[in-house]
């Protein structure tokens, strides 16, 4: 079995288009067993239509590299039910309302739309796919519990530098590590009183059945995601809400309307729809309160002190964050370093920096502090920040002085692999495999074909 697509299936289990996943209703045979796993025709049979989608110049002969994908999934699947790894309903369920309110939301909400795409309601979809998640569940967490008791030690990190020819050794481009602090602007109490009376109105307009919470929240209703949706929050279960939300949305009976309760976020009202088990389905409307242009600036002079005080050493960048620094801020918990999203660590080749961050520390030393730089989160809303130069590199050849974690994980990464291929191969040897005679002309299955018996 080719070893690296092993590893490729492994680690991402394959996502096949929905609409080539219909087709699986037509043709549902078995074509191989891999312990007490079942692979159908129509799995092949999907995943290659929709790989053809992607690249028409396949031909059958990819069926073969399909089949040895799907074998190391459902071995991974075999052992983790052998290991007796657990997967609850509420994390399948969890996972399945991310996925689909995800496709909703590139929809812009609209389930009309939905359902004409994908020929079933969003309900049905996630009932459609329930298994198939649990099983990708599985794998990643067997797959987990496998690389995760890898470790490396110094040693092991010097022979794999070492083994690497020095003229191979890759040139790095400049570097550096920033730290960030936060800090958004507080909503003043006049605002804060205008939206909740706002909302109040709004709500009598709900009980005296003038209008609907639906109607109503399409037009007035400030959350981006369900206001599109007339305030549906779709299933969600207990922990998925901040804690006044939560408590509210869980104390409600069906078709009850809360009073207006505040959160973090702005004022809601919220009403039940359904419960299921553990789970919950409410509509809300929510209305933000204005940020004045004086709470803006109230934020950007709270922030311009705090940096003087970094400045002349009275409180160091890191205990500045602790104290000032937006909790909600994503470097808030690693002490302010800002994390590359792109390689999971600390470091930023200057051409990935945003261009007003690039400008502010071109001519910065380490330990110092930007001015105060305004900008939005991840969710638009406005926030205030300064940076820290905390490290900076000059283009080099990869050592082990000055790139020692760097190696130390790819290191790591090595030995990850190398074991998990190791495990594989074992387990292929042990776990019983039948393949369908159809497939007989992919050479890298044949040991696996049992051409005496049929399926």
């Amino acid at each position: 079995m080719n070893i690296r697509n092993i590893i490729l299936a492994c680690f991402l289990l394959i996502v096949v288009n929905a609409k080539a996943q219909d087709q699986s209703f037509l043709i549902d045979k078995v074509v191989a067993k891999v312990g007490s796993e079942f692979i159908l025709l129509s799995e092949v049979e999907d995943q290659y239509a929709y790989s053809i989608t992607q690249d028409a110049s396949l031909d059958e002969n990819i069926k073969c590299e399909i089949l040895d994908g799907l074998i190391a999934q459902k071995l991974i699947i075999y052992q983790a039910k052998l290991d007796s790894v657990d997967v609850s309903d509420q994390e399948v369920e969890g996972q399945l309302t991310l996925r689909f309110e995800n496709i909703l939301r590139q929809m812009n909400g609209d389930e009309e739309f939905f359902r004409d795409y994908y020929g079933a309601s969003v309900v049905e979809m996630k009932e459609r796919y329930r298994d198939d998640q649990k099983q990708q569940i599985l794998a990643e967490r067997m797959q987990m519990k496998l690389i995760n008791s890898v470790t490396i030690t110094p040693d092991e990190v010097q022979k794999f530098y070492d083994a690497i020819p020095k003229d191979s050794l890759p040139f790095l481009d400049s570097e550096v590590e920033l730290g960030e602090l936060v800090i958004k602007p507080q909503v003043n109490e006049k605002q804060k009183k205008i939206a909740q009376e706002k909302l109040e109105r709004i709500r009598e307009k709900i009980v005296s059945g003038e209008k609907t919470i639906e109607e109503l929240a399409l037009k007035y209703s400030m959350d981006p995601g369900s206001g599109a949706r007339g305030g549906d929050l779709g299933f969600a279960k207990r922990g998925s809400y901040v804690p006044e939300f939560e408590a509210t949305v869980f104390g409600l009976k069906k078709d009850e309307l809360s009073d207006v309760i505040e959160t973090e976020y702005g004022f809601h009202i919220i009403k039940m729809l359904e419960r299921r088990g553990n789970s919950v389905r409410a509509r809300h409307i929510l209305i933000k309160p204005d940020i004045t242009e004086t709470d803006n600036q109230n934020a950007r002079d709270l922030l311009d002190s705090v940096r003087t005080l970094i400045q002349v050493d009275s409180i160091s960048f890191e205990a500045a964050v602790k104290k000032y620094s937006d909790k909600k801020a994503e470097s808030y918990n690693n002490n302010g370093r800002i994390k590359n999203r792109a390689t999971g660590n600390n470091f930023f080749r200057t051409e990935e920096l945003e261009y007003d961050e690039y400008i502010e520390i071109i001519d910065m030393e380490p330990s110092d502090v930007t001015s105060v730089l305004e900008g939005k989160d991840f969710v638009g809303e406005r926030q205030y920040r300064i940076l820290q130069l905390q490290s900076i590199t000059e283009p080099h050849q990869a050592n082990l002085k000055q790139d020692y974690s760097k190696i130390s994980q790819f290191a790591k990464e090595g030995k990850k692999s190398e074991y998990f291929s190791s495990w594989i191969e074992e387990k292929l040897k042990e776990t019983f495999i039948e393949l369908n005679p159809i497939y007989k002309y992919c050479d890298n299955l044949k040991q696996y074909v049992k051409s005496s018996k049929k399926m």
